[in-house]
């Protein structure tokens, strides 16, 4: 069943079914001010911080799932009949109400008609600005006049902290009031403390709401008074009951909304429009002014063309046209505006998250720079910085970053116990990724400090980072699992020994002994090889199962992944790990990858493991606590596919990574989306197995490492363009039957025109290159030999 189309021209998903399975969303603004929609309007604001700073109302997990929100209600003076802008939350009949929802990049646009009114509402929040546009416009398309009135709605918070304001009520209930003031609600969160402009953070909470482009007639702040006690959102009490009337009421107390009613009468033919601007301040420090400023529909139109440009410019670094075409939807739009959002909010805003991970989580980011980096590349460098100054000196890291708050050199150590295994590895993909997008060698002499104590370069950063899994080895000499290492649901110990983390050790000595030699620091590079190779004999005496690697040792002795289990014989990261880390001999990498097609791939991607668990103790795998066939317990974690993508691509499977890829691409389902509920255009965590009556279903969207890792592997794996210090390796690995495909890539300050042709039909092997006509050896395009327009044309082997 299909409920829309991608309009990659327009950098849209458009929605051309309201009934979608689950609500489909999309964010608006910025780490400042964030706010996250649906198709419905359905969603909420908040100001840094979705858990303690959020300003509209929203109940997760209710029913409907996307509601409160961002309504215009419009009303029919003539006969009462009403009805909402967006289908939600009235839901009129969809065999008389049309609506179709453009979700763009950060701006949504829905419109909608129903007896002969035409509505078109757009949603957005101005780049650098602390407040949001809801603009409305209604068109009479029938053949007599009418008299409509439109009415705004939000619910507004009474605490900011998510948990204080909606089950703390014999406090929460009573701190929040609402005045008008000069045509402009002012909305307050504890009114009578004194409120500091240049603190708007926290309490007491201070918004402000005006309306342009008609006169306000009446308003309503108070929840009881609108939709009332017994009425819902559908069916709200000022409409059924009293006749559309409003009280002018300032509430002082109870649960706040933002209702304000505008008449409109309309000739046939003839469009009126209303708009809204939501903030956070007050009247006097925020709101006056920005309206002086920006309270005009031509400043509004201005406003969103200026938004568009800045994220078309950013989605415009990389641009292909391969044989498939929701694949290029992926890559030239939704994945890649997917990772810049999942950079954005890390994990802690969206329909399913509200902010239990108030921070940055240190992995998650760590791991979210690679969807990025050719995207935003030198633009990220403070984040990465950030990152680097969460490391302590003993080279493990904070596990949560608060980027508003983090106080670099001072910040207290953690205790053993909290620290992961495999927290700072990952700067050994996002460092090196970002210097050869960029060609910044020099960043890894910047000094920058430990979180705790004490300083050094970025190198040193990486050597602590390796010095930290070396220093606290196991029985067998492998690194420790620590609280947790990838799979935090494997109870390992403390002391309990983790191959999937030994393999990014490994990798992790490989990439530091090339950077040092590229640096003239041979020392070092010898240090790195030598600790290598001392890491492989000990992974080879016991990791290899005989037909994959094993996942870890535990300190009682538990060996995870191991054919003489019953439950969780085989997982997916050790195997494609095995082979990214270079670790695999060549016939353990075919073996491993063999094992794991064989038992772990379905349709809909490969299961983290299996089988599942069900008698294994939760003391050795807290997996078990999910049903068989979701998340750790066997399910299709999405995060680790491109993992097995990027194996395959290592080993020209050209055909096979392909298959992988799209078994879990989101666009892939777009046609049959009800099959995995979620948009079609994100990624998610996880999806439902096999082994599970919810087959295909995905879950958890937008905010997933899956998404990082899928733009990487589909852009540097599968297509195998590879930013390097010294230039572009073009090595692709791609479906034997793809004739080839296009790329324009920005690379260093130039625009570069990429062409790849298979007339043999071959997965990959460069058999010759071509820059500007000039063939050159191997299949790195020199940095030397390109400039602004360059056109690369790779022949694959005959």
């Amino acid at each position: 069943m299909q409920f829309g189309h991608f309009d990659d021209d327009a950098y849209e998903y458009v929605i051309t079914r309201p009934d979608t399975p689950r609500p489909w969303s999309n964010y608006l603004g910025s780490t400042e001010y964030g706010a996250i929609i649906t198709n419905h309007a359905g969603g909420y604001s908040f100001y840094r911080s979705a858990l303690n700073q959020r300003f509209l109302r929203f109940r997760s997990n209710s029913v409907p799932l996307d509601q409160p929100g961002r309504y215009f209600y419009l009303r029919d003076q003539a006969d009462g009949d009403f009805w909402s802008a967006t289908w939600q939350p009235v839901g009129k009949p969809l065999d008389r109400y049309e609506s179709t929802c453009r979700h763009g990049t950060a701006y949504t646009v829905v419109t909608s008609k129903y007896r002969d009114i035409e509505t078109e509402t757009t949603y957005f929040v101005p780049l650098g600005q602390l407040f949001e546009y809801w603009r409305l416009k209604v068109t009479n398309t029938g053949n007599k006049p009418r008299k409509l009135s439109a009415y705004t709605f939000c619910e507004f918070t009474n605490q900011g902290n998510l948990f204080q304001d909606l089950t703390n009520l014999q406090y929460s209930l009573f701190i929040g009031k609402i005045e008008m003031r000069d045509g402009m609600f002012h909305i307050m969160s504890h009114p009578n403390e004194a409120y500091d402009p240049q603190n708007i953070t926290g309490e007491p909470g201070r918004y402000w709401m005006k309306v342009f482009g008609a006169e306000v007639s009446a308003f309503e702040t108070m929840r009881e008074n609108f939709v009332g006690n017994y009425g819902s959102y559908a069916m709200p009490k000022a409409f059924t009951s009293d006749a559309g009337r409003l009280t002018n009421f300032e509430a002082a107390g109870e649960n706040l909304v933002g209702v304000q009613q505008v008449d409109l009468e309309l000739q046939p033919g003839e469009s009126r429009q209303v708009c809204v601007m939501l903030g956070v301040g007050s009247p006097e420090t925020h709101g006056f002014e920005a309206v002086a400023e920006f309270g005009s529909f031509e400043r509004c139109a201005a406003e969103l063309s200026k938004l568009k440009a800045h994220w078309h410019s950013l989605l415009g670094s990389i641009r292909v046209k391969t044989p498939d075409a929701e694949f290029d939807s992926m890559v030239n739009v939704w994945n890649a505006y997917n990772a810049l959002v999942c950079y954005a909010w890390s994990r802690s805003a969206s329909l399913l998250y509200n902010g239990e991970r108030d921070g940055l989580g240190f992995r998650d980011t760590v791991q979210d720079f690679l969807g990025v980096t050719p995207l935003l590349k030198e633009k990220m460098k403070d984040r990465l910085k950030l990152m680097l100054t969460g490391q302590v000196a003993n080279g493990g890291a904070i596990p949560v970053i608060k980027p508003f708050s983090h106080k670099p050199g001072s910040e207290p150590t953690p205790e053993d116990e909290v620290y992961r295994s495999d927290d700072c590895l990952w700067f050994f993909n996002a460092v090196p990724n970002y210097v050869a997008e960029t060609g910044d060698l020099g960043f890894y002499d910047e000094v920058l400090p430990y979180a705790d104590n004490g300083e050094a370069t970025v190198l040193g950063h990486l050597r602590r980072a390796l010095e930290f899994n070396l220093e606290r080895t196991g029985k067998n000499g492998l690194p420790c699992g620590l609280a947790a290492d990838w799979n935090d649901c494997c109870k390992l110990g403390y002391y309990g020994e983790s191959v999937m983390v030994a393999f990014q050790v490994r990798f992790g000595l490989g990439v530091y002994a090339e950077i040092s030699e590229r640096l003239g620091r041979s020392d070092e590079a010898r240090w790195a090889l030598g600790k290598r190779e001392t890491l492989d004999a000990a992974i080879q005496k016991i990791a290899w199962d005989g037909e994959w690697f094993i996942w870890a040792t535990g300190a009682d002795g538990t060996i995870y992944g191991t054919h003489r289990m019953a439950e969780g014989k085989i997982y997916i990261n050790t195997q494609a790990w095995a082979v990214i880390s270079g670790c695999a001999t060549p016939e353990q990498a075919r073996q491993c990858m063999k094992s794991m097609k064989d038992h772990l791939a379905t349709p809909y991607g490969l299961t983290l493991c299996a089988p599942p668990f069900k008698d294994t103790p939760r003391k050795v795998m807290d997996g078990v606590v999910f049903n068989a066939g979701i998340k750790e317990n066997g399910g299709i974690f999405n995060h680790p596919q491109s993992w097995a993508v990027m194996a395959e691509c290592l080993l020209g499977n050209g055909d096979q990574a392909y298959e992988y890829y799209r078994a879990y691409m989101p666009a892939a389902y777009n046609t049959r989306a009800e099959v995995r509920d979620v948009e079609p255009y994100v990624h998610t965590q996880t999806t439902y197995a096999t082994v599970n009556p919810n087959a295909g279903k995905s879950r958890v969207p937008w905010l997933t490492g899956t998404t990082s890792w899928s733009y990487h592997s589909a852009v540097q794996y599968i297509l195998g363009v590879r930013p390097e210090l010294d230039g572009l390796r073009i090595d692709p690995c791609i479906a034997s039957d793809w004739p080839g495909f296009e790329m324009q890539r920005e690379f260093r300050g130039m625009v570069l025109n990429i062409k790849v042709s298979n007339p043999s039909g071959k997965c990959r092997g460069v058999a010759e290159l071509r820059i500007d006509g000039k063939v050159v050896s191997g299949n790195l395009a020199p940095l030397k030999a390109l400039s602004d327009g360059s056109v690369i044309e790779a022949t694959l082997t005959g």
